[in-house]
């Protein structure tokens, strides 16, 4: 479904802040739900079934939230974590059980420190001594959590006490990466911190995602690290939600992915002087000019959208899988 008007829009809104919210009451008590995994996967399917509606939409609206607001961090940042290892999963053909594994272990990794991740969103300050001992224990305490509820995934429970160790060699590529395990648990890692890295804290503002997109690919093993390439071939250089400033000086926001990742489709939404347009016009940078002189951080961009016209321009475009990079 795409978005042809605003009941669509709005309708579509909902289901999302409803699979959100819900997430977030499942991770922050997750001693107190019963048939603990059987939710989990009712969720994922739910995530599944809104993606294939429109997957562009779907991170346009997740990019969106991602990058205003912090509140509720940590459900936020589970679902952004596991859509981009459901889109990433499908673009490798991955086979089923560890594409599941691998999203649902993006989903619950940070199980053992859901209210922690809240509180460290909002807070002004470095974590104390004692956060940073959760922090650091939380990977080993949510694979013994996940399993005390019932997780018999060896897989899923692996990624979860994996995906906070140290990065892999950021010189030599680790020859491990080709055995399930370790592929996986070094996607959830480069997920985690990229959808860490776009995201506002009151601490620190979120970054643009071309500039957190160039962070996980140089900070890995670069050119020859498929996981980072499969991630940027996925969402792009800036991916659907995306502000961008233009190189005529209009503003824009991307609303569809093209077979180019730095060539999105853009909606013009604002002029050179900053004023916003009374009505967005679509653009494609590829056939002509202005194209994209730098992407925004969310937080930078005070515009007021009307979000349902934006996404209606893409409503006619056809999705594309495999982004050239």
């Amino acid at each position: 479904m795409t978005v042809r008007d605003i009941n669509e829009y709005e309708d579509l809104l909902a289901e999302w802040a409803d699979l959100e919210s819900g997430l977030g009451v499942l991770l922050s008590n997750p001693g107190q739900s019963q048939q603990f995994f059987n939710r989990v996967v009712q969720y994922d399917h739910w995530m599944q079934d809104l993606m294939k509606r429109d997957a562009d939409v779907g991170l346009y609206l997740l990019f969106q939230l991602a990058g205003n607001s912090p509140v509720g961090y940590s459900a936020s940042h589970a679902l952004v974590c596991s859509v981009l290892c459901h889109l990433v999963a499908q673009n490798m053909a991955l086979p089923g059980p560890e594409r599941d594994s691998l999203v649902r272990g993006a989903l619950t990794m940070n199980v053992a420190m859901t209210r922690l991740q809240d509180l460290l969103s909002t807070q002004d300050g470095k974590p104390t001594r004692q956060q940073q001992e959760q922090i650091q224990m939380h990977p080993a305490q949510g694979s013994l959590l996940l399993g005390k509820l019932g997780i018999q995934d060896a897989l899923w429970l692996h990624i979860v006490s994996g995906h906070h160790d140290a990065p892999p060699n950021t010189h030599q590529p680790d020859p491990e990466l080709d055995t399930p395990i370790k592929r996986l648990i070094h996607m959830v890692k480069l997920v985690d911190r990229y959808a860490a890295l776009i995201s506002p804290r009151l601490s620190r503002a979120g970054r643009n995602a071309t500039e957190s997109a160039r962070l996980i690919m140089t900070n890995t093993t670069a050119r020859t690290d498929p996981m980072a390439h499969a991630i940027v071939g996925t969402v792009g250089l800036c991916p659907p939600g995306t502000f961008v400033h233009m190189d005529n000086d209009e503003l824009g926001i991307v609303v569809k992915r093209s077979a180019q990742a730095n060539h999105p489709y853009i909606a013009i939404v604002g002029d050179a002087q900053g004023e916003l347009l009374s009505a967005p016009r679509l653009h494609d940078p590829a056939q002509s000019e202005p194209r994209i002189r730098s992407a925004l951080p969310a937080a930078s961009v005070r515009a007021q959208l009307k979000h349902a016209g934006v996404l209606q321009l893409g409503a006619h475009i056809a999705p594309v899988q495999a982004l050239s990079i």
